[in-house]
């Protein structure tokens, strides 16, 4: 246990400390975190073809993590993902049309949640 971090670790019934895993330690962030995790689901060509094949992509913030998108999918939705990816797109340059010409777009961060075959999310 270091100094200055909090205790992650839970008794067991022999009564030693067992460390938590990942996927325990989003759980416990449920109230709070959780729910700004999904932040909106990606509605792109490429997105729309893939919930065909069980999977969706939401944009989520840049420092979700891939065990807390999974908690969050299990509680909002009632479904358990298979699988979690994340992908950072860069910022990217466009142009104003205006005096200033050029600006940038914000960087954006999603992810690609692969449900096991025959489950569906419901995103309306």
């Amino acid at each position: 246990m270091a100094l200055f971090t909090p205790t992650t670790k839970k008794e067991s019934k022999s009564g030693r400390a067992v460390p938590m895993t990942v996927k325990q330690k989003a759980m416990t962030h449920e109230d709070g975190r959780l729910s700004n995790i999904l932040k909106a689901p990606w509605f792109s060509e490429k997105a729309l073809i893939g919930t065909e094949r069980g999977v969706y992509v939401f944009q989520v913030p840049s420092d979700a993590t891939k065990p807390e998108i999974a908690a969050a999918i299990e509680k909002f939705y009632s479904v358990t993902p298979a699988k979690v990816r994340i992908a950072n797109l860069p910022a990217k340059t466009v142009s104003l049309r205006s005096r200033r010409g050029t600006g940038t777009r914000a960087r954006r961060h999603k992810a690609y949640v692969y449900l096991k075959k025959g489950d569906t999310l419901n995103l309306v």
